[in-house]
């Protein structure tokens, strides 16, 4: 089992995190070509998508299902 982090420990990367963590990006970005800023952007909106599409689906058999439970059990002889 982990040990678990002390607060004052957790609090301070958690500063450190909001404080220089968006630098991370821009730096990256400053540092790439325009193809390589394009080719991010585009497998970062490809996965955007299939993420969407995976959730859409996810939604659409959950309803599926369901419907199909309940015509299932209207059709179901009751003794």
């Amino acid at each position: 089992m982990a040990k678990r982090m002390p607060k004052e420990v957790a609090e301070y990367l958690r500063k450190l995190g909001k404080t220089y963590g968006k630098l991370g990006g821009k730096t990256a970005a400053q540092n790439m070509t325009a193809e390589e800023r394009s080719a991010r952007a585009t497998k970062a909106s490809e996965a955007a998508a299939k993420k969407r599409t995976a959730a859409r689906l996810a939604k659409e058999r959950a309803a599926k299902r369901a419907e199909s439970r309940i015509k299932h059990s209207r059709t179901r002889k009751r003794k």
